[in-house]
């Protein structure tokens, strides 16, 4: 169920209770716009997500302008509950001013300190290309868990599009990439044509520059390092376009340090199921800055 902070309801019923006060008996009546404009709402919007579950055969389709198209369909999210602490940690909804910036939306996750909120997530993609329709097969992930960090929304610094930050700490326990489909999302071992990455974890790195700690990796920031979602002409075909996505070079004045530094840990990475796996073994990047990201996809 929703929950919502409103100072302004508060200071409407304060307001009230002393008119009521200093009037005796009077009754009470309606604010006016100039008392109302003093109040200001700070808080923004908090709520849980108890008993969350979302699934059905719905297909989300990108086509482009040369007629290509990929698309997800049959998305399954659900999410596990801490019922010790039912919406004692929820997800918070506000807008943010930044100093000579604009607005920024931001959600920021819960904290989930126990670990106990975990999200199930599975989908089917394809593409269809060249006349060729290829169904890719089924993507899972398994007991995925954030802790803290959190999402920003806000018009880009230069051009159109949607500029956006991003912090993580996370875990999951495992992605399975099945070219088969699903088949049981709810085992691992439920088919042996699969590829499995076991035990991911992702966050900020420590002072020894290979711990990841509990703090999220801040990947991209409003006003230190943003990031911009957008669609840009080709120069040599004014006709055509491309998805881009970016990563601005971070702003020394607010980032003094330079761009944040996070890490990726892969505990195993294998095909097939564990009775007769083919193991890659684990795979560690202790160290990442993304100092500038420029992404083009080919229309």
């Amino acid at each position: 169920m929703p929950r919502t902070r409103s100072i302004t309801l508060g200071a409407l019923l304060l307001y009230s209770a002393i008119a009521c006060q200093q009037a005796g008996a009077a009754s009470m009546e309606p604010l006016s716009d100039a008392a109302l404009s003093t109040v200001r709402g700070g808080d923004g919007v908090s709520f849980d997500l108890n008993n969350f579950s979302l699934s059905g055969n719905a297909k989300i389709t990108y086509t482009a302008p040369t007629g290509a198209s990929a698309y997800i369909s049959n998305i399954y999210l659900t999410r596990s509950d801490d019922t010790s602490n039912p919406f004692g940690d929820p997800y918070t909804l506000d807008v943010r001013t930044a100093s000579g910036l604009s607005d920024v939306i931001e959600l920021m996750f819960p904290k989930n300190a126990a670990g106990l909120a975990k999200w199930q997530f599975a989908y089917d993609w394809g593409v269809n290309a060249n006349d060729i329709a290829f169904e890719g097969g089924s993507t899972v992930f398994k007991d995925v868990v954030f802790y803290g960090g959190g999402l920003q929304l806000f018009p880009p610094r230069v051009g159109e599009g949607i500029g956006f930050g991003l912090g993580l700490r996370m875990d999951i326990g495992e992605i399975l990439v099945r070219p088969r489909g699903r088949d049981d999302i709810t085992n691992p071992d439920s088919t042996a044509e699969q590829m499995r990455f076991s035990r991911i974890r992702v966050g900020a790195v420590g002072s020894d520059g290979i711990t990841i700690t509990s703090s999220p990796w801040q990947i991209a920031d409003a006003g230190a390092q943003p990031g911009v979602i957008n669609a840009v002409t080709d120069p040599n075909d004014p006709s055509k376009s491309r998805l881009h996505i970016g990563i601005g070079w971070p702003d020394l004045d607010r980032a003094p340090n330079g761009a944040a530094v996070g890490g990726i840990e892969i505990g195993n990475i294998s095909f097939g199921n564990s009775t007769a796996p083919f193991d890659l073994g684990a795979s560690r990047i202790g160290n990442i800055q993304i100092q500038y990201l420029d992404i083009k996809f080919k229309p």
